[in-house]
């Protein structure tokens, strides 16, 4: 009933209520992020509370980003099968109460539960696959920019409440510091209850940039089946193009949430920098990664997407070998934050892209579920990697550089996709 009236309301004033959905979304995704990466900036209090070492931390933050990939495959299912509302309102109830019970944890292994399967799962409901099937269903025109504005709220949420975290939790406790995403996760919910809506249809309009009068798009009269992942896994690895996207995205969920998110705090503790102020630069690299990536979107829209992935991956790479040296200064790290947070995750939307060309709109959606599980497993290998290296070496180092020359590795091999017609448009 709220979703009706606003539509209407909306579209005497003309405006689509496309835009509404779009930015329920990007609140939903922006909080999820948020949770998400809240715990690597209270890494160093596990380790000082509990005597916990970084390898056993990590860990439990590897299994999280192995379960958030692993699920963005089946989110597409899943609001197939019970709603785009449904799904969204319980991932948001999980990640709230795992965030919250957090705060009575007296064992790693309550950890791993809470902070690896639970924040896992339910941020995995509302991974990048959410964005994209929102883009696909409500959007003709202006995709790719919708696309650079949903993943911009994801990456940036990861970043920007670092700082507030790790204020509270100098300051608070680390508990504090979980416990007002909790509260955010229950207001979203409630946004997404009263408006969000599965498609145009359901409120009598078609996709935003469809010619007046286009008949309204309907859901699929039969469901997917709960094989369909697996079916869709099938036919997309038969394609070369599925291949190189997966790797590629493996690569970029190794060199950034991974690494840089989840050790960019205790890297600088390494080099006498406090959290807040590392966690300022982290918020930082968000603020340059939302117009980053909002004009990647932008970009998406008019230029090669191939091209854009090697620009990207050949930057990221390069400040990667730079960071050991900037010999972690005001003026060094905020050079490393302009040009790596830039590009942190500005590769979605051309990877999107690239998928739905060569998949089709229908499919994209499930397809990039799996090229995106591939970029959290890249995620859970750097975060447990990056660990390994810091207790056995007391040093980064080796990790930053191979993950640099992984993003150059990228940045060539982007090229073994063919161009295409509709790449170009």
């Amino acid at each position: 009933m709220f979703a009706q009236t606003l539509s209407l309301w909306l579209d005497r004033r003309g405006i689509h209520f496309a835009w509404i959905v779009a930015a329920i979304t990007f609140l939903t995704m922006l909080t999820t992020a948020a949770a998400l990466g809240t715990p690597s900036a209270l890494l160093p209090s596990l380790v000082a509370e509990f005597g916990w070492n970084t390898e056993q931390v990590s860990s439990a933050l590897a299994l999280r980003f192995a379960l958030f990939g692993l699920m963005a495959p089946f989110s597409a299912l899943l609001i197939d099968r019970f709603g785009l509302r449904a799904v969204v309102c319980s991932a948001l109830l999980m990640i709230g109460a795992g965030m919250g019970l957090v705060t009575g944890v007296t064992a790693i292994w309550q950890l791993f539960a809470l902070w690896g399967v639970v924040l896992g799962i339910g941020s995995g409901m509302t991974a990048q696959v959410l964005g994209a099937l929102v883009s696909n269903r409500w959007f003709t025109q202006r995709r790719g920019l919708v696309i650079g504005i949903l993943t911009a709220s994801s990456a940036t949420g990861q970043l920007l409440f670092l700082p507030a975290a790790a204020w509270l939790s100098d300051h608070y406790g680390w508990r504090a510091a979980v416990l007002p995403l909790c509260t955010t996760c229950l207001v979203v919910a409630g946004l997404v209850l009263c408006f969000m809506r599965d498609r145009p249809a359901s409120v009598g309009l078609a996709p935003y940039g469809e010619p007046p009068g286009t008949a309204a798009a309907a859901a699929p009269a039969r469901p997917m089946r709960w094989t369909a992942p697996f079916t869709v896994l099938a036919e997309a690895a038969r394609n070369r193009v599925f291949w190189v996207l997966a790797a590629t995205f493996f690569i970029c969920g190794l060199s950034t949430s991974g690494l840089i998110q989840t050790h960019f705090i205790s890297l600088c503790g390494d080099y006498g920098l406090s959290a807040v102020p590392a966690a300022s630069v982290l918020a930082m690299m968000g603020a340059f990664d939302f117009v980053g990536t909002i004009m990647s979107g932008w970009l998406s829209d008019r230029y090669d997407s191939r091209k854009l992935l090697f620009w990207y991956y050949g930057l990221r790479g390069l400040s990667l070998f730079w960071l050991p040296h900037s010999e972690f200064t005001l003026t060094g790290l905020s050079l490393f934050a302009m040009f790596y947070g830039l590009d942190w995750i500005a590769t979605v939307p051309p990877t999107v892209r690239l998928a739905t060309a060569e998949f089709g709109r229908e499919r994209a959606p499930m397809v990039f579920g799996w090229i995106f599980a591939a970029h959290q497993l890249g995620s859970a290998a750097a975060a447990y990697g990056a660990g390994a290296v810091r207790t056995a070496l007391l040093t980064y180092n080796p990790a930053l550089y191979a993950a640099g020359l992984a993003c150059l590795l990228a940045a060539a091999i982007v090229f073994v996709i063919r161009r295409r017609p509709a790449l170009a448009a």
